[in-house]
């Protein structure tokens, strides 16, 4: 089982650049590219919600669960 961070296809729906979402929040690009890529351990929540403003979506708009 695999939980997939789909943020990147958030950001394209809203014509949005990693570097603008970057600003919006106030994490550095390379935090923001590290979360688009799957490679954290853990979001906050704040900033999950500093996201999903910025974006107007949901968690669920960025994060998919694929089962084995």
């Amino acid at each position: 089982m695999a939980v997939v961070i789909t943020l990147d296809v958030m950001l394209a729906r809203r014509k949005m650049k990693s570097k603008e979402l970057a600003a919006a929040i106030g994490v550095t690009e390379a935090n923001l590219s590290k979360l688009k890529s799957g490679n954290v351990k853990g979001v906050k929540l704040e900033t999950l919600n500093r996201i999903c403003t910025v974006l107007d979506c949901k968690p669920a708009d960025l994060i998919d669960f694929l089962p084995d």
